[in-house]
């Protein structure tokens, strides 16, 4: 069988993708009205009953689900042994669930996770409507994964209710992922919409062309797993393991393959620019060391939610004049300091920084040494320059200031969301919040700490802007352009070296003047002949 041409096989991928894209949307995304089915009339005391009357046809759906990383958290990274999810990773966010997951797990698809007792085997325990609804569905913090199933005041003692669900309402009503039900729990990450990666945030429910060229809701209109297409509920494509590179012909579609199907590559494949032959080859060799993404993602966080930058623990459990908390905002009225949480800088329209990625990465652990007289790297992306697996990415540089043992030389965990005692939690106290994170968590706790700096790399993959907003080649060859920190590489234009340019123009002057000494021989021999 012939090959396709990558841009044949890119155009009809493509043009495939879309046709089905179509069919949906005019056919309806299900094959049935759950609105009808008897099972699901309700009424339903807790989730877990919502889950028993979905597994009575869907008999197979939570055994899939319980493989995945969505139920498990864990992860085994295969280049450095290291195991990593939520239950093991720290961050420079909320710093880590363990013995904070009464809070964190508002966003497990499970219901009843709370601490370590959780039952990861039972199956009504898979929260069916967290990836389903389409309606008015809410798992607060501070309840394990549960929705309200009465009027519950929370924080507790703060004033502010949330109302039940109707569970039988929603489940009657449910359908297909979308990106607002995936964006409920990844675009609120760390704290609130937009904290953490700085590539997804609420404003992606609805993207204007100029946000996202695949998203847009008046163009390609996709969601989440269009490109994060699910086989038998494992959605391919994680920053835990992420692919860096996919040096491919673009797949067709229905195609069985080992290859992530959410890379770049995967639609486009690896020499994805056809108009301009001398151009395009250009573009398309650029390929070979720049992840898509450097070039069509100029900047994150323009959707005019703004992410967090930087986050400063070691100020957190100030109060006002009259010993209560409180909190700061900007001109905009975003929040850049919070008594229970510390000090904030925020970004919009962020240019990335761009490092060396071949898809590993590294991270610390609970356990993890570290040398607190330097700013202390949480994770970092590994790479090695000119390596053919690597690619230039661009990703968010996330600074924090958070808690470490002084005398086991690690970071800790400490117990921020929202605790039982109430009265802690109006008045943030250090000691009593890292003595209650090692209990809970059981990790060792010398009694003694302080504060350190932290740095913490995401990669930037979304937003990707429309291709006439792509950077140009001024952009990154110039003195002080976008690449002028990456090791490893020379480029026209941005690296200069006087000696080289002395040389260059000394060259370039003898040329000329051996073109003009030419021109005066020619033109000398030509009077010549004529007066003979």
């Amino acid at each position: 069988m012939k090959r396709l041409h990558p841009g044949a096989a890119w155009l009809l991928g493509l043009l495939l993708s879309l046709a089905g894209l179509a069919t949906s949307v005019s056919a309806g995304s299900a094959t049935a009205d759950h609105s009808q089915f008897e099972a699901l009339q309700g009424p339903f005391k807790s989730g877990e009953e919502v889950t028993r009357a979905c597994l009575g046809c869907h008999t197979e759906a939570a055994r899939q689900v319980m493989a995945t990383r969505h139920w498990n958290w864990e992860y085994t990274n295969p280049d450095t042994g290291q195991s990593l999810g939520k239950k093991t990773m720290l961050n420079g966010f909320c710093i880590g669930d363990r013995s904070n997951e009464a809070f964190c797990q508002s966003c497990h698809i499970g219901y009843g996770w709370k601490d370590s007792s959780f039952d990861f085997t039972d199956e009504s325990k898979v929260d069916c409507l967290a990836c389903h609804n389409t309606g008015n569905y809410l798992k607060p913090g501070g309840l394990a994964g549960h929705p309200a199933y009465v009027r519950t005041e929370l924080p507790p003692g703060s004033g502010k209710f949330v109302d039940p669900v109707d569970l039988a309402q929603v489940a009657r009503q449910i359908g297909a992922t979308s990106r607002r039900t995936c964006g409920t729990c990844h675009y609120y990450g760390g704290g609130g919409d937009g904290v953490k990666h700085g590539d997804l945030d609420s404003s992606l429910n609805d993207p204007h062309r100029d946000l996202d060229v695949h998203m847009a809701s008046a163009g390609a209109n996709f969601t989440c797993s269009t490109c994060h297409a699910a086989d038998q509920h494992k959605i391919p494509g994680s920053r835990i393991n992420m692919t860096a590179s996919d040096p491919h012909a673009a797949l067709l579609r229905g195609e069985r393959t080992e290859r992530n199907p959410a890379t770049c590559q995967a639609c486009h494949s690896d020499r994805p620019h056809q108009n301009d032959l001398l151009h395009a080859t250009r573009l398309n060799d650029h390929a070979g060391t720049l992840a898509c993404q450097s070039c069509h993602i100029p900047t994150f966080a323009r959707g005019g939610v703004p992410t967090k930058m930087a986050w400063d623990w070691s100020v957190a459990g100030r109060m006002n004049a009259e010993g209560k908390p409180y909190q700061l905002k900007d001109e905009q009225g975003h929040v850049v300091y919070d008594s229970r949480k510390g000090s904030f800088v925020l970004g919009e329209n962020v240019t990335p920084d761009y490092v060396w990625f071949d898809g590993r990465v590294s991270y610390v652990q609970p356990d993890t040494r570290i040398d607190p007289s330097t700013r202390v790297p949480i994770n970092r992306f590994l790479g090695t320059p000119g390596d053919p697996a690597a690619r230039i990415w661009p990703i968010k540089t996330f600074h924090g200031r958070q808690p470490y043992d002084t005398q086991h030389m690690t970071l800790l965990i400490p117990h921020t969301a929202i605790p039982d005692d109430t009265a802690f939690w109006y008045n943030f106290d250090w000691a009593k919040a890292l003595q209650a994170g090692a209990d809970a968590s059981g990790l060792p706790y010398s009694g003694q700490f302080d504060f350190v700096d932290t740095s913490m790399q995401w990669p930037i993959t979304h937003m990707v802007a429309p291709k006439e907003q792509a950077l140009d080649c001024a952009q990154c060859h110039a003195p002080e352009g976008r690449l002028a920190n990456v090791p490893g590489i020379w480029m026209p234009g941005q690296h200069q070296h006087a000696w080289l340019n002395r040389a260059g123009f000394t060259l370039a002057g003898l040329a000329l003047l051996g073109v003009l000494g030419h021109a005066l021989l020619r033109l000398i021999a030509h009077y010549r002949r004529q007066r003979t």
